[in-house]
């Protein structure tokens, strides 16, 4: 993080922590989750850590939030957060390896990340932009519901794309 050293925050209105997930296979279905704190500080090890409450996924529809937030999914009433730690931070690759928690498994992860640069805001923050991606098998972190289609395929694909889109507040 030569470049970005320090310490920053993510700006929670600046900032989409979101997934991509296909229906049915013939559509997408993009949701996020609107209840996380993240810490980031290129000094500490991991140097990036992300807690994401469950509760506050949001796909757009009331129905599919409920569905998603009981048991056949993230059930979170026993597993209310889901957890990212960095364990290296390449940014000169544009990658960020971590261990990705969901449901107390935990698998690793590497992010890829694109950094758009670093500007001084009308208020005096320095902002670091960026945008950072990955796909994981949802069934790898024990969330294995489906459905299956008369097509032979199924109701809700195994690859989940997690995006995050953000603005980063240097401390």
């Amino acid at each position: 993080m030569s470049d970005y050293a320090g310490t920053y925050q993510l700006d929670n209105t600046h900032t989409r922590i979101g997934f991509i997930a296909r229906h049915a296979m013939v559509t997408k279905v993009r949701g996020q989750f609107t209840d996380w704190d993240a810490e980031i500080n290129s000094d500490n090890d991991p140097a990036v850590k992300v807690v994401v409450k469950t509760s506050s996924i949001d796909t757009g529809n009331a129905d599919r939030d409920n569905h998603t937030k009981g048991e056949d999914f993230f059930d979170v009433e026993k597993y209310p957060e889901m957890t990212f730690e960095s364990t290296k931070v390449d940014l000169d690759n544009g990658t960020l390896e971590g261990n990705l928690t969901i449901k107390e498994t935990t698998k690793p992860v590497t992010l890829d990340v694109e950094i758009f640069g670093q500007e001084e805001d009308p208020f005096g923050n320095v902002r670091v932009g960026f945008d950072a991606s990955a796909q994981i098998n949802r069934k790898h972190f024990g969330i294995d519901f489906n459905a299956p289609l008369n097509s032979g395929g199924v109701l809700v694909s195994d690859k989940i794309t997690i995006e995050i889109e953000g603005s980063a507040i240097k401390q």
